[in-house]
């Protein structure tokens, strides 16, 4: 476990002066308690860009302001949070995306998703440029590298929607040198952190083709909670969506350092460069700013869209048809334009 709040036995000069803050804001901002709420929220996987506003959130004191004492407990691939939020050892969890969720519901696991805070998942599929892979449709005739969990879930709806076999598939390891030394292939990957790698690698950019704008519409970087968490301390859940919602709207178009200090603290691997590129394609891309969340704010959901997932996973045999996949979120907490404000008025309509 990493604790990024200061212990409250021995506040730092930034916790005195974030709780000061605090105070003075009372009567203008959320209602605050002179001794913040514990929190602890676990992540998925190691510090990053793709968690960037919930480091800036603590970093830049939003949390604080929110009368929270929030501990980020970082993911990795030893480091199983999600059974850690079940089991009521942490009280919020960052989610993949909603199929996790439907699979939860099926396993009577008793956690819910409360926001949704990327209108897109960044999962890609990429390809080597000038190799006649123009379309998404031409990616039917390449090999693809794929992970084991890629195979059991969005392969399975490309195989159902778009047509793609099991003939293609290619073990993929995390390793992109098989990708590399095959210029016929595509291979799996987050918008935010392969092609980076490719390019760094490979000495030349790869085709994208993102999922999320070919079908495969599930939120991603969801926040998990359990239903007894929602049902004692409502209030609580409220302000850490706000929060962290304030939190991402700060990380995406103000000043930023805070939270990537804080990033690189807890993950001394990574960059300036991998940090600028992740959020450049977060931007680009309409991650986390667009669709709904325009108009309802960072972490909208929509219950239809949802539900529209669920069918296609049902579909494509991902997920049991069975379930009663209302069950998987509630949107009490999101669509109310928390941060609205924030964003600038020039920020491209993804």
């Amino acid at each position: 476990m990493i604790a990024i709040a200061p212990p409250r036995w021995a506040p730092s000069r930034r916790s005195l002066a974030a709780g000061l803050g605090a105070l003075a804001l009372l009567a203008a901002g959320p209602a605050m308690a002179q001794q913040r709420d514990a929190v602890r929220f676990g992540t998925n996987w190691v510090a990053q860009a793709e968690h960037g506003g919930f480091y800036q959130a603590v970093a830049d004191g939003t949390y604080a302001r929110y009368g929270l004492d929030v501990t980020i407990v970082p993911g990795g691939p030893q480091v199983n949070n999600r059974l850690l939020l079940a089991a009521g050892k942490l009280d919020f969890y960052l989610g993949g995306n909603l199929i996790q969720a439907f699979n939860a519901v099926a396993q009577n696991v008793p956690t819910v998703v409360i926001a949704g805070i990327f209108q897109k998942e960044p999962q890609v599929l990429l390809a080597h440029p000038k190799q006649d892979i123009d379309d998404f449709g031409d990616l039917r005739a390449a090999p693809i590298y794929v992970s084991k969990d890629g195979l059991a879930t969005y392969y399975q709806w490309l195989k159902q929607a778009h047509g793609f076999t099991d003939a293609q598939v290619r073990p993929y390891t995390f390793n992109l040198q098989p990708f590399l030394a095959d210029k016929k292939s595509a291979v799996q990957g987050y918008v935010t952190s392969e092609p980076f790698a490719i390019e760094k690698q490979g000495q030349f950019r790869p085709k994208i083709f993102l999922l999320a704008d070919h079908g495969f519409d599930t939120y991603g970087a969801t926040i998990d909670t359990r239903r007894d968490l929602i049902e004692e301390k409502p209030d609580l859940v409220a302000r850490f969506v706000d929060a962290s919602i304030i939190g991402w709207y700060n990380y995406l178009y103000g000043d930023n350092k805070p939270g990537n200090a804080l990033i690189k603290q807890q993950n001394p691997e990574m960059t300036d460069a991998l940090l600028a590129h992740a959020l450049e394609k977060m931007k680009s891309y309409g991650i986390v700013d667009s669709g709904a969340a325009l108009t309802d704010g960072i972490g909208a959901m929509n219950a239809d869209r949802i539900a529209g997932f669920f069918d296609k996973m049902a579909k494509a045999g991902v997920v049991d048809s069975n379930v009663d996949f209302r069950r998987a979120f509630t949107l009490r907490f999101v669509n109310k334009g928390v941060g609205l404000d924030l964003r600038p008025a020039t920020t491209p309509k993804n």
